[in-house]
């Protein structure tokens, strides 16, 4: 398995990749692996003959007084984890190799990015966009893998890959839980006892609310209410949002229709967590 962690090197390595017709799947992390990416990876190297991912944790897409010093890196854990299922290339660069003096090129998707985490992360998705960007155009990939869980930033890249053309397949595969439905994070590491224990609501809210729907509710607020007051009555939390939208242009329904995603956002101590659930009606 190398590890490559120049821009120049990396280029080198897929080209030679490219002249020897492989395929090359691709599974973008911020490190800290856990079940959720290792799911990703294998499936990557089930569809792929060359299984690339790259470990960066991107300054961009964090905002004024979120976690970017704080969030947990271990990249020789990482590379142990990654060498278990197989991967054939790790690319981990350094910040200045990404973005070197005087960078100024982002890339913006509209309208998407406007509701959800959108709302209390103001540049949060040009970043997202912006060094997911700079990695297809790196790796080259066929297939590039993402996890359900970040299901806005799924559909925002899928959104980003179809209007610029870009010349991949973007997967997006189930979100991989804890036992108790916890959706597995890096950031679940931060979660006190306490906060561990009242995480787990997220997923049996969503739960809730989809038995809802089967049983033919189709007022978002009469749901969207019922979310709350279950993590209300059962936690300390603070929501930051709980929201139902369609999964064409994320906006807000009033009445459920079609595909929609119930998404929310919750603070558990200093600890922001999200997860989702797709429905059909």
């Amino acid at each position: 398995m190398q590890v490559i962690h120049q821009i120049s090197e990396l280029k080198k390595t897929i080209k030679e990749t490219k002249e020897k017709g492989l395929s090359i799947g691709f599974v973008p992390t911020m490190g800290f692996l856990h079940e959720g990416h290792l799911f990703l990876m294998r499936t990557a190297r089930k569809e792929n003959d060359l299984l690339v991912i790259s470990i960066f944790v991107n300054p961009l897409q964090f905002g004024e007084g979120e976690d970017l010093e704080e969030y947990p890196r271990d990249l020789t854990k990482d590379r142990e984890l990654a060498y278990e299922v197989g991967c054939d290339l790790v690319f981990a660069p350094p910040v200045q190799e990404m973005y070197p003096p005087r960078y100024a090129t982002f890339v913006d998707v509209e309208r998407l990015t406007g509701n959800l985490c959108g709302v209390t992360r103001p540049g949060h998705f040009r970043g997202v966009t912006t060094v997911v960007t700079k990695l297809f155009n790196l790796v080259q990939p066929d297939r590039a893998y993402f996890g359900q869980k970040d299901a806005q930033q799924a559909l925002v890249l899928k959104k980003m890959v179809n209007d610029l053309n870009m010349n991949l397949e973007l997967i997006v595969l189930p979100t991989v839980r804890e036992e108790d439905g916890l959706a597995m994070s890096s950031r679940n590491s931060y979660l006190s006892p306490q906060n561990r224990r009242e995480a787990a609501i997220l997923y049996r809210s969503l739960q809730q609310a989809q038995e809802m729907v089967a049983g033919g509710e189709r007022d978002a607020s009469v749901i969207k209410e019922t979310i709350t007051m279950t993590i209300k009555n059962n936690t300390s939390a603070l929501i930051d949002y709980i929201e139902i939208t369609d999964t064409r242009n994320i906006k807000p329904l009033a009445i459920l229709e079609g595909e929609c995603l119930i998404a929310l956002a919750v603070k558990f101590g200093e600890t922001r967590l999200i997860d989702n659930l797709l429905v059909e009606v």
